[in-house]
């Protein structure tokens, strides 16, 4: 294998030049695309060879259930992006949470979470692990006191994710760190709905964070894949229950995130403007009740956020100035976002919120998320603002007329 003549770490640090070059290193051909590396197993040159692909931990060229070159490429961006010394790629953003909760805990262990995280998570920490002997407790994420309150003995890890999703709740990741690691507790952040680029936890003393590379990263609606991010110490221990567990990120997927990687920059910076300009302009209108967006000066935690992100992300949740029947007729009459579900890619999407949740969730759980039946989650793209004001603001009418 021929590596080129390139130090380790490109001495370009801003993250634009990263999502670039930052994987230059591990070039191993001429092409200047790297290939799609589509094969289960490698061949060994000799039994020496093949000892050392078998013994070494995530070894790019043995079998791509422990590592793939396309592997390799995501996680060293990905991790330079995050300040981290190391990073995973799996199958999935919840491939990536639940193998790193899997691995960190075990019977008789403590866990808290916040309050409002994304469906799946929840489920995780209040329905899975505990089956497996591991206690939680969720308290509520915009009170630093309150995780401090519920640590016991036995905790072991804190789990976050800010902003949360749907509702934009900001969780302060320096409070959280600067409560945990001097108790040595354990910290995940859910950095999903901020992206690399608007957020680093890893900055403000977290230890551990994850990300479904499905959103942002890819940023194209087109594949499913997770990261996680950390020291290599930790990266090892997850690995190996990753190995057992096998939430694999294929060759095609990883290829594709890298290609989504190289654009993260132009995309995020063009969906922070337009997703703040358009929560101002949705604020503004008659027939909204509410916009929760960290970005506005309204958003209770705005400071926070402004102390800990240098973007506020693609999501906007409107609250419609009407009930069920309104809602729903706003989010049918949108012509630019369609409804679908997911987060961050180059085009606008729209769900009525409550319609995605019943799935999961009762009313009465709903009710406790902060997730009201007239609210509607943006996830704002790529495309001209004006033609995106103007398409809310005649869906918000059409939706006002009486059937």
């Amino acid at each position: 294998m021929r590596v080129m003549d390139t130090p380790d770490e490109d001495p370009a640090p801003h993250p634009d030049t990263v999502l670039l070059h930052g994987d230059r290193a591990l070039h191993d051909d001429a092409a200047l695309v790297p290939p799609i590396t589509y094969s289960a197993t490698f061949l060994a040159r000799d039994e020496a060879d093949f000892g050392d692909m078998a013994a070494r931990p995530r070894h790019p060229r043995f079998y791509t259930r422990y590592g793939n070159p396309l592997h390799a490429r995501v996680a060293r961006i990905v991790a330079r992006l995050e300040g981290t010394t190391d990073a995973l790629v799996m199958g999935s953003g919840m491939g990536a949470i639940s193998t790193t909760a899997l691995a960190l805990l075990e019977a008789g262990d403590h866990v808290i979470a916040q309050s409002r995280h994304y469906m799946s998570t929840s489920k995780l920490v209040e329905e899975l692990l505990p089956r497996f002997g591991v206690t939680a407790t969720v308290v509520e994420q915009t009170d630093p006191a309150a995780f401090e309150a519920a640590i016991r003995p036995e905790t072991r890890l804190i789990i976050v994710e800010t902003p949360a999703n749907p509702t934009l709740v900001v969780t302060d990741l320096a409070g959280i760190a600067a409560i945990a690691r001097p108790r040595g507790i354990l910290t995940i952040a859910d950095n999903t709905f901020a992206s690399p680029l608007n957020q680093q936890p890893h900055r403000h003393g977290i230890d551990i964070v994850v990300h479904s590379a499905t959103k942002y990263l890819g940023g194209h609606h087109d594949l499913m894949a997770g990261i996680v991010c950390c020291d290599a110490a930790l990266a090892e221990r997850i690995w190996a229950t990753h190995v057992t567990l096998g939430s694999v990120l294929s060759p095609m997927d990883a290829w594709l995130l890298l290609r989504g990687l190289r654009t993260l920059s132009l995309r995020v910076e063009r969906i922070n403007r337009n997703a703040l300009a358009l929560a101002g302009f949705l604020e503004a209108h008659p027939s909204v009740a509410r916009v929760h967006y960290p970005g506005l000066p309204s958003h209770p935690q705005h400071a926070l956020a402004q102390r800990q992100m240098s973007g506020y992300g693609a999501v906007i949740a409107v609250e419609i100035d009407g009930g069920h029947a309104e809602t729903s007729r706003f989010v049918s009459a949108l012509r630019l976002s369609s409804q679908a579900v997911s987060l961050g890619g180059v085009d606008s999407l729209a769900v009525h919120t409550a319609a995605m949740w019943a799935g999961t969730m009762n009313a009465a759980q709903m009710a406790r998320a902060g997730i009201p039946v007239n609210m509607v989650r943006m996830s704002v793209g790529v495309e001209h603002i004006d033609d995106l004001k103007a398409d809310v603001d005649r869906a918000l009418r059409d939706a006002m007329r009486s059937p």
